[in-house]
């Protein structure tokens, strides 16, 4: 399938078009492709089709920062090579005007920005989209050059006619290609007064769970970054392992992806070896996902949820009280233990503030018992979210054992937050009373009248009975069997809850170390030591979910 990019347009946040680049061909207008790409309804599909332009056009969207990124093609193009350069320019613009993009940086760096597009895509066709590669092909006007402003002086840096006839020469005679890299994604003469060497675990859980608490599907998906500040071209090794050993780790890491920069051989010969020389700075080394649930010959066991080893659980009651009008969420903390220490000597560490020591080895992934660590992780930015139906007009009665409440009318949710410091282990407990909305019997109950049918009236004469129409009166008995009917509406059908826990990850992997292959790699003076840190950290925003 080929296919060629046609042009990108950029919105701000009030729909107004501040960037518009074409690539080839005779596109539509930035003001003529909005309305088209408007009259679908939200929420959008992230790939349009416009049958009726001429030709018909393919249209890809991105919405971040509230700026609206659009990509048209009218040629049959692969949807997520779109959809990634897309995400392409957002990276490499965060890279080089800053984060977090606004329309005012866009607009006054457009010199810059029309560069950097220029090189990404040449004439269709996706062309250089690594930072390091393009910091070494793109002017970027230095904060020197911006002090003295249009004053042209030998060697000022910037875009002086002098510099640009310069690069016009080089360019001639060829001394720009050789000193081009033979990486793509690392710069030439890559130089730092420090060397150090830092790796993120990041899992981001989803978890749902049944009423019983049996989890139905529950997944870790994976980061993993690394930060590269060493001189000269290193060619590293990192190790992962498992709980279980490497020879499981396969089975565990499922549908990895990888930087350009790492050897597939390698990890298809030794799996848990990543072999790659990095990009300067930080960048997503691999990203994978991993299957929570032990599933053993296509069929699940007994899971529960205590069997995840989740650092925290949730359990929902719902209908309590003579009316049936209360609901009680009970949480149950539950102390993780952390990655383990490396068994590797001479190791060099570094907590969750980075604070390490340097050595020639491994990591031992903790300090001691300080916080934070893959030691002792901690719980941290803990909240239960519980959504409430539309219904439910006001909840009058809320008991929390710990941790703050608030109730948010408006988003018709109830948001339980339990600080660091209270998020400790044990169980905790909330309970709520809801309040249905108001009805012609609630309101003439509340006055102390009640009207069961049609009463006569005579001009003259005084009734003291009532003649009643409609149906029988009911009893008490069935007037609370109706209550409870109602209230059983008002209940929640689920409940959310979010978390990170600092030194800790759902899946068990570790790294177990990081060497610098000094036969292969070139330019690093002999005895160097860098400074070398890992950190582990899950995050939860509303991934664990439990339904009533």
């Amino acid at each position: 399938m080929t296919g060629a990019i046609e042009a990108l347009y950029i919105y701000d946040e009030h729909n107004r078009p501040i960037l518009t680049h074409t690539y080839t061909s005779r596109p539509l207008s930035a003001s003529q492709l909005l309305p088209l790409y408007q009259s679908h309804p939200a929420p959008r599909p992230n790939f349009i089709f416009l049958p009726n332009t001429s030709p018909p056009t393919l249209v890809f969207n991105v919405v971040h920062s509230n700026l609206l990124f659009l990509l048209t093609s009218s040629t049959e193009i692969e949807p997520l090579l779109a959809l990634e350069f897309l995400h392409r320019v957002i990276d490499i613009l965060e890279e080089f005007i800053g984060a977090p993009l606004l329309s005012q940086k866009v607009e006054n760096s457009y010199d810059v920005v029309a560069q950097l597009l220029n090189e990404m895509c040449d004439a269709g066709s996706i062309s250089t989209t690594e930072p390091n590669a393009l910091r070494d092909l793109v002017e970027v006007e230095g904060w020197i050059g911006k002090l003295l402003g249009g004053i042209t002086i030998p060697g000022k840096p910037g875009y002086s006619a002098s510099s640009s006839s310069n690069m016009t020469a080089i360019s001639s005679t060829g001394a720009l290609a050789a000193n081009t890299p033979s990486l793509p994604w690392r710069r030439a003469n890559v130089r730092h007064t420090s060397n150090e060497l830092y790796v993120d675990l990041v899992e981001n859980l989803t978890v749902t769970l049944a009423p019983s608490g049996r989890p139905l599907a529950a997944f870790a998906n994976g980061t993993i970054a690394f930060t590269s500040k060493i001189s000269g071209v290193p060619d590293l090794l990192l190790n992962l392992s498992t709980p279980s050993g490497n020879q499981n780790l396969t089975n565990v890491m499922e549908l990895p992806v990888f930087h350009p920069c790492v050897r597939l051989a390698r990890w298809r010969e030794k799996p848990g070896e990543l072999s790659f020389i990095p990009p300067d700075g930080r960048f997503v080394l691999a990203g994978y996902e991993v299957d929570l649930l032990p599933f053993q010959n296509g069929k699940s066991g007994t899971t529960t949820s205590s069997n995840l080893k989740l650092p925290v659980s949730l359990e929902v009651k719902t209908c309590l009280g003579p009316q049936g009008s209360d609901f009680e969420v009970r949480l149950f903390i539950t102390k993780v233990s952390g990655q383990g220490d490396s068994s590797i000597s001479g190791s060099s560490s570094r907590s969750s503030s980075r604070v390490s020591g340097r050595g020639t080895g491994a990591f031992a992934a903790g300090l001691g018992s300080q916080a934070g660590t893959s030691s002792t992780p901690t719980l941290e930015d803990l909240m239960v979210t519980i959504p409430l139906p539309s219904d439910v007009r006001n909840l009058s009665e809320i008991r929390a054992s710990r941790g703050d409440t608030t109730y948010n009318p408006g988003e018709r949710n109830l948001e339980w937050h339990i600080p660091a410091k209270d998020a400790v282990a044990g169980g905790a407990t909330l309970r709520c009373t809801v309040v249905g909305p108001l009805s012609n019997e609630d309101d003439l109950e509340s006055n102390g009248f009640r009207l069961e049918g049609v009463y006569d009236y005579e001009e003259n004469t005084y009734q003291t009975t009532s003649v009643k129409a409609g149906k029988p009166e009911l009893t008490d008995d069935q007037r609370d069997v109706n209550r409870i009917a109602h209230n059983k509406i008002l209940m929640p059908s689920s409940a959310t809850v979010s978390f990170s826990v600092k030194g800790w990850l759902a899946s068990g992997i570790k790294v177990e170390s990081l060497v610098i292959d000094a036969r292969k790699s070139r330019g690093i003076g002999d005895g160097v030591k860098p400074y070398k840190g890992v950190k582990y950290l899950t995050v939860s925003r509303g991934g664990v979910e439990i339904r009533c």
